[in-house]
């Protein structure tokens, strides 16, 4: 497992203290908060943006299970590139589509946040990976996969985040 249940106790981690789920009742399981990383397409992506502004912008993502790692493409330039050159930590917020108990009009939503460190991946094997797992999260037409790979990876930039700490919860609008 990538976390630590070190994390979970809110203990000191180098120069990093991850605040306990205040919440705790409602708090999910690292491994739930796994399958929903795994299964849902997009998230959140918050970074500390120009004169300290919170920036949030939708991003798709790829969890990898053999790194614990999450992977994100975009453009080569812009707003997120330069928050996340000028500071590393990010957060990634995503949430499951929900469900409803019988005979309740509240929806029951799980959500996971993870905070890391964010980097450019340079190493053209892991983009070919990267690009090739994002394209497998909304089809399986390869050759639509194999297209994309070749023609669009090229002009996008590839971004690894390394978790530090991960936090989910199951919540009821009610």
């Amino acid at each position: 497992m990538f976390i630590s249940e070190k994390f979970w106790e809110g203990i000191v981690i180098g120069e990093a203290m991850f605040r306990e789920m205040r919440r705790f009742k409602q708090q999910i399981t690292n491994e739930e908060c796994i399958e929903i990383l795994k299964n849902e397409p997009r998230g959140v992506l918050s970074v500390l943006g120009d004169d300290g502004y919170p920036y949030g912008i939708p991003m798709d993502h790829w969890y990898s299970e053999a790194d614990g790692k999450l992977y994100f493409h975009g453009a080569k330039e812009g707003h997120k590139l330069d928050a996340i050159k000028a500071c590393d930590k990010v957060s990634y917020c995503v949430m499951d589509k929900g469900f409803r108990k019988e005979n309740d009009w509240a929806l029951n939503i799980r959500s996971v946040v993870v905070f890391g460190r964010m980097k450019i991946v340079t190493d053209e094997e892991k983009r070919v990976e990267i690009g090739t797992n994002l394209c497998r999260k909304f089809t399986d037409d390869e050759a639509y996969i194999e297209h994309e790979v070749k023609n669009a990876l090229p002009r996008a930039v590839c971004l690894e985040l390394t978790p530090e700490h991960m936090t989910g919860k199951l919540v009821n609008e009610s």
